[in-house]
């Protein structure tokens, strides 16, 4: 019988999310503590400006490359792995691929599941999914069991639990696993490793995520830092990989740059400490791995973003989440406040694809467009072009826009009139001249309470004088000389 961790409720509104996360001050106060350390590990990583420019230009050409080619990809990286021993299959939909690792479980008449980090099992679920059928999933990667352990969903992709102290952990330990309480990092990890060791000895299934899939060799390449990927992925009888089919890359020789822009974006390491590549499994020789591996290739609207030109560039993405470290929004609000797997600018422009623009239409608003996001994008997506793409979209009706699944959001009469006014503002001559006239004698007038904007600024104030009569006083005044 599995043990279920009930995940915690989320308010409904990713307004309301964040207005409760920006009253929360620990909260608050761990995500700067940790973006600020994060942001100068990557500087520190990249003292040479030449040469990491030149490396993100080279791994945005890799993944542009590959993408270019992805069905012809994909059906080489199947025929290899195949050749190799890997089980292959193709899973449209999230339930799909959870009918799939379902099946090969039981299969096995497996009851217990250990799995390394992984995103696209985030997308999925399927913590939930194999609970629901009676089979124990338990996340091996410390951060993911400390959130796991306390019913939540990871705010970061890199680091799950980094909203949480070493204060918070420990009293979580001491309740859910009842050890004494203890500020020692180290000591905590010892008391999760312990945990954790004995459920590697007892799985029957281990389940991991892929960083890259080359074709050329049919092999899955996972880094990792703590050794709990390379445990699930050959203690247990029987692996499955889990991926999106974005992740698939041309040759060993492309992994090489990606790998290292990969590590040093993320964590501002060189390397991370361990470099798993799988080609098949356990053969007859051999005395440990697997005696099964499977991949399940997952689309769930990754299709469709292929066939736009524009959005086709956020499968360039490698998931290491430098994005979310350097953006201002998610410092302040976490990542739970987005309410969707993936948070952060990254987030912004995925999701849609995945679950529709309509369900998540705050997402691509809530950004001040900085730019910070673009410019450590170590694949150099134009994240905040897309925003804008999306913002764009979301006030098109269903039958107006094809490209983001679902169609786009329904804002309200109100806010479409404003736009609208703007628009013919900005676009009419003769009305913005008449309109700059008004407001520059009668400004004064105008509202200080104008919206949520203003609860916390001033509300801005027209001059007396505008650009177009200073510039007419000015030449006046030398024409007169």
């Amino acid at each position: 019988m599995s043990q279920r961790i009930p995940v915690k409720e989320l308010t409904d509104s990713f307004r309301g999310r964040a207005v409760g996360a920006l009253a929360d001050d620990q909260l608050r106060t761990n995500f700067r503590i940790a973006m600020d350390s994060l942001m100068q590990k990557r500087a520190d990583a990249f003292p040479d400006e030449e040469e990491r420019e030149g490396l993100r230009e080279l791994g945005n050409h890799i993944k542009a490359r590959a993408l270019s080619r992805l069905p012809d990809l994909l059906e080489q990286l199947e025929t290899r792995l195949t050749a190799n021993g890997v089980k292959v299959h193709w899973a449209e939909t999230t339930e799909e691929a959870n009918r799939i690792v379902h099946s090969i479980i039981e299969a096995k008449q497996g009851s217990q599941v250990v799995k390394g980090k992984s995103m696209v099992s985030e997308e999925m679920e399927m913590n939930d999914y194999l609970a629901d059928r009676n089979i124990e999933c338990l996340e091996s990667d410390m951060g993911e069991y400390i959130v796991q352990l306390d019913g939540e969903k990871p705010s970061h992709i890199i680091m799950p639990a980094i909203h949480k102290n070493r204060f918070q952990v420990s009293k979580l330990f001491h309740d859910k696993l009842g050890v004494d309480e203890t500020e020692d990092v180290n000591e905590l990890i010892q008391i999760g490793r312990r945990t954790l060791r004995q459920k590697f000895l007892e799985a029957d299934v281990g389940v991991s995520g892929v960083n890259f899939a080359i074709a050329e060799t049919g092999t899955l390449l996972l880094v990792e830092n703590e050794g709990n990927g390379r445990m699930s992925t050959t203690a247990p009888p029987v692996h499955i990989a889990v991926t999106g089919i974005e992740k698939v890359v041309e040759n060993l020789r492309d992994v090489v740059p990606l790998l290292s822009l990969l590590t040093r974006s993320a964590l501002g390491q060189p390397i991370t400490t361990y470099v798993n590549m799988i080609s098949g499994p356990r053969k007859a020789d051999e005395l440990d791995g697997p005696e099964e591996v499977h991949l399940v290739l997952l689309d769930n609207g990754r299709s469709g973003a292929f066939a736009d030109a524009q959005l086709r560039q956020t499968l360039n993405c490698i998931r290491c989440g430098a994005c979310m470290n350097h953006c201002p929004v998610y410092a302040r609000v976490g990542g739970h406040t987005y309410g969707e797997v993936y948070p952060g600018p990254i987030g912004k422009i995925i999701t849609p694809h995945m679950v529709g623009l309509h369900k998540v239409p705050d997402h691509p608003s809530a950004s001040s467009l900085c730019g910070a996001c673009g410019e450590v994008c170590p694949v150099k997506i134009p994240i905040p072009e897309m925003l804008q793409r999306l913002r764009q979209e979301n006030v098109k009706s269903p039958a107006e826009q094809p490209k983001v699944k679902d169609g786009g959001a329904k804002y309200s009469r109100k806010e479409r009139a404003i736009w609208r006014f703007w628009a013919s503002l900005n676009t009419s001559p003769v009305f913005y001249r008449l309109f700059l006239w008004g407001a520059t004698r009668f400004g004064k007038l105008a509202p200080k309470n104008v919206g949520p904007w203003t609860e916390n600024h001033s509300a801005p104030v027209p001059a007396r004088r505008s650009l177009h009569d200073l510039a007419k006083a000015h030449l006046n005044q030398g024409d007169q000389r």
